[in-house]
Formats: C-alpha cells, sequence, structure tokens
C-alpha cells in the first residue's frame, strides 16, 4: 500500500502537460471497460416500435452485464439517463432487477447518457464507489416528445425564461436566423452525415459497438406478439444527397423555413451502457481498459439558441483537459439540427473530416446516449486517442466530455 501511494503521489507531480498529461495511468482514473449500444431504429416504424421503455432498457441491462464480464454484484451504482419516460424510476429500478441485478445495488436517474456516465464517473473519483453502470434509453415510439407542460404566469411573464416552453424546432430556425446558416449549408452537412453513417453501415463498422437486443413484434397484449432480436440500425438512408435533401419542403415555415425532416435529427429508440470502474480495480478484477474518462463541462445559454451549446462546452472541456482542439482525433457532436452542427464546426473551426465521421443523429437517430460507445470503437479501428463528445440540451444547455482511447493494439 506504501509504495502504490508513493507511486501515485509521484504520478501527480509529474511535470507533464497536454496530451502527454492524459496519456498518464493513476490507479485511481476512471477508466471504461465496456462500451456498447443497441440498435437505433426508427420511432413508430422500425424494428423497436413495439418495445416498450422498460422492456428495451432490460434488454439493454441485461446485454450489458453479458458483455461486461462482471458480477452484478460489484456494482455500487447504476444511473440511467433518459428524458421522456414517465415514470422514469419505476422503470429503471425494476428493469434492473429483472435483468439480474441485485436488489442491493441502488439505481438513480439523470436527464442524459453523458450525465449517467459523469454521473458515476464523479462517484468513482470522490471514492463512494468502485464500479458503476451508466445506461441511456429513450423509446420515441412509447414515449413521443409532447412539449412542455403548463408553466405559472411568472415563468411565461419572463423574457427569457418562457423560451423554455418553445419547441426545438423553434430554435434551430433561431439558429439558422442569427447566425446566418444557409438552407444549402444545412442540407449539405446532412447529406454528409446520411452517407458517413452509410458507408459505416456497410463496411461493418458498427459492428463492434452494437450488442443484439431482445424485442418484440406486435402491440403488447396481443396474441400475434413476438419475441425478435435486433441486431442492425434501421433509420439510415443510403443514397442521400444534398441535391435530393434540398426538396424536401420546410417543417417549420413560420419561423424561416430552413429545417426540414431531412436535415434534422431522426425520432429514433435506443439505448447503450458504459461499465466504469476505478482503475485499480479494473486491474485488480483482471478486465481489460479500453479508455479514460478525462472530465465533462455543462454550461449553461440562451434557450432560445439552445442548439449551440456544444461551441461553448467543447472549448471549455478542453482548457479543463489542458488539450487543444488539434490534440483531439474524434469529436462527436449530437446533431439535434444541421444548423446547429453548421454553426459549431464554423465557430469552433473544426475539421469537418474528425467530426461525426460515422455520421450523426440526422442518419442514426435522437438519442445521444451512443456517442461515447461510437467515438470509442472508431478510435479503436483507427488507433487513434482522444475522442470530445458533446450535445446541445433543450431549454438552452450544453454538455462535452474527454475520453482517451487505451485500446490501441
Amino acid at each position: 500500500m506504501a509504495l502504490e501511494r508513493i507511486r501515485q503521489l509521484k504520478s501527480h507531480l509529474t511535470q507533464s502537460s497536454g496530451l502527454a498529461a492524459l496519456e498518464v495511468k493513476r490507479p485511481d482514473d476512471v477508466v471504461i471497460t465496456m462500451a456498447v449500444r443497441s440498435p437505433l431504429c426508427k420511432s413508430k416504424k422500425g424494428a423497436l416500435k413495439d418495445t416498450g421503455s422498460d422492456e428495451l432498457l432490460t434488454s439493454m441491462f441485461k446485454a450489458a452485464i453479458q458483455k461486461s464480464q462482471i458480477d452484478p454484484s460489484l456494482i455500487g451504482d447504476i444511473c440511467v439517463g433518459t428524458v421522456l419516460a414517465p415514470g422514469a424510476m419505476y422503470q429503471a429500478r425494476s428493469a434492473a432487477i429483472a435483468a439480474g441485478i441485485p436488489v442491493t445495488t441502488p439505481v438513480q436517474v439523470i436527464n442524459s447518457g453523458l450525465m449517467a456516465v459523469t454521473t458515476v464517473a464523479n462517484q468513482i473519483k470522490a471514492g463512494q464507489i468502485d464500479v458503476g453502470l451508466a445506461v441511456g434509453v429513450e423509446s420515441m415510439s412509447a414515449n413521443p416528445d409532447m412539449g412542455a407542460p403548463p408553466l405559472s404566469e411568472e415563468i411565461l411573464a419572463h423574457s427569457t425564461a418562457k423560451d423554455c416552453k418553445e419547441p426545438m424546432g423553434w430554435t434551430s430556425e433561431n439558429v439558422a436566423n442569427d447566425f446566418a446558416v444557409t438552407r444549402e449549408e444545412m442540407d449539405q452537412w446532412a447529406a454528409a452525415s446520411f452517407q458517413r453513417a452509410s458507408h459505416a453501415q456497410l463496411a461493418g463498422f458498427f459492428k463492434s459497438e452494437i450488442v443484439p437486443i431482445d424485442a418484440f413484434s406486435g402491440a403488447a397484449g396481443s396474441k400475434e406478439r413476438t419475441k425478435i432480436v435486433v441486431t442492425e440500425d434501421d433509420g439510415i438512408r443510403h443514397g442521400t444527397t444534398a441535391e435530393g435533401l434540398s426538396k424536401i419542403r420546410s417543417a417549420f415555415p413560420q419561423w424561416g423555413g430552413k429545417t426540414t425532416g431531412g436535415n434534422a435529427s431522426q425520432i429514433t429508440d435506443g439505448a447503450a451502457a458504459v461499465l466504469l470502474l476505478r482503475r485499480s480495480k479494473a486491474e485488480e478484477l483482471g478486465l481489460k481498459v479500453i479508455a479514460k474518462w478525462v472530465t465533462t463541462t455543462v454550461v449553461g445559454l440562451a434557450p432560445r439558441v439552445m442548439g449551440i451549446g456544444p461551441s461553448i462546452a467543447i472549448p471549455q472541456v478542453l482548457e479543463m483537459a489542458g488539450i487543444t482542439a488539434s490534440d483531439v482525433d474524434l469529436f462527436e457532436i449530437n446533431e439535434a439540427f444541421a444548423s446547429m452542427m453548421v454553426y459549431c464546426i464554423r465557430t469552433l473551426k473544426l475539421d469537418k473530416e474528425k467530426v461525426n465521421v460515422n455520421g450523426g443523429a440526422i442518419a442514426l437517430g435522437h438519442p445521444l446516449d451512443i456517442q461515447i460507445a461510437t467515438g470509442l470503437a472508431e478510435l479503436r479501428r483507427r488507433k487513434q486517442k482522444v475522442v470530445v463528445t458533446s450535445m446541445c440540451i433543450g431549454t438552452g444547455m450544453g454538455a462535452a466530455a474527454v475520453f482517451v482511447n487505451e485500446d490501441l493494439d
């Protein structure tokens, strides 16, 4: 123990900086030994449309436990990220138990997969747990976004607070109008997203990150309902071009008319899971470390342009990590709308060839909990080191996180 403490102190005192500092391995690092996702399937039309969010979550838990090769009784806490599921705490806790996780393992719920990962990482960093499971799930077939609930007169009278209730499409048009993003630029980015996702799927790039999911075909309670296994994304539109997208009519002509069903994120069903441990615990258990979580940041901004959140969060998280954009090999930014993607890439001066290289939410679907699994899988395939994941958040927030690939064999 004394020797390990000396090594730990020595590593903390090492005068490394930038990328070299991130590559230093310490016993108290928060590491990842598994990052997987379900297939992403079209809401109301795809292979998961008849599978409830509690059923999808149960299947994700089962797949994660099987893939992780860990005794579930060792999991100190589970954090489930979800936005739309009603009674999310009931679903999360009962699904974990139904999947075979002991009743002694607690469960909590938060508003996104990235924040679930961050919550577990911080618990490990604080010494509260050694092992934690972060899960993200969204069934937009079962739980469509119905918008904001009724709000008080005081909120509605506030010039900024009232914007929190406005539809996401309105915020997309605000970004396009306020920052001179053209329809042509939006369609070009959307086409690139589809084309990259198409290439990745046809080349088999997604196979290493997707786990088969037990699901159902047929409405709940019907005699025709049968069990199925879903293995592939089904929302990618192969052969999509910018010219084709330019012919799609505006979804929100009343607010500007640049956002369409072709250059906005798909409405999708899906889930993902990440197993995080203290490095010393992973080594004790003999588990292969595939990546290290470095840090996460969350920022706030005007709700009316919530989409530009990554343009604020990414510089902040890079500064916190002590690196620059040139140190980053890949960026996984949630494509809520093409308007915010065009703005964020332009403002941050990012190399487009590093951003969403296998497509993003426009092509794959809105549940953004897959970004970590997708980003880490692509880093492994390319034998590269650093990925930054980021997202905008409805009501006016943004988040970003830094991960370092350690699976370079």
